[in-house]
Order: C-alpha cells, then sequence, then structure tokens
C-alpha cells in the first residue's frame, strides 16, 4: 500500500477548538460530555477532536 493511500485527518486539542469557537476549553469537553461533539480519546486519556467536524459544526452555527 502506497503512502499517498492514506489520508490521515488532523486532530484538534480542547484549547485549540475553544480558540475556534471563542470559548474556554473546559466548555469544549462539557460539550464532548454531553454528546455535542465527537471526541477520540488518546492512550493518556486526553480527548481529541477530528478536524473537519470542528469546522463542519462551525459552519453549520454561522449559516
Amino acid at each position: 500500500m502506497d503512502g499517498d493511500d492514506m489520508a490521515v485527518e488532523r486532530l484538534l486539542t480542547p484549547a485549540e477548538v475553544a480558540t475556534i469557537f471563542r470559548v474556554d476549553p473546559k466548555t469544549v469537553s462539557r460539550w464532548a460530555r454531553s454528546g455535542q461533539l465527537h471526541a477520540l480519546r488518546t492512550l493518556g486519556g486526553h480527548r481529541r477532536y477530528p478536524e473537519s467536524e470542528i469546522w463542519a459544526l462551525l459552519e453549520q452555527q454561522q449559516g
């Protein structure tokens, strides 16, 4: 399998998502716990958010 065949989506930290939405990182964590955001967990237990989902949610809220 060629390396070009695999697309890797960038994952954002809670701080990066908070900056995009202009909220506190704790708010982003609450959104994830309530199911408003889809979060992936790292091996260390930290939340990471798929970048495409974050931008789609932002567009949905603005439009």
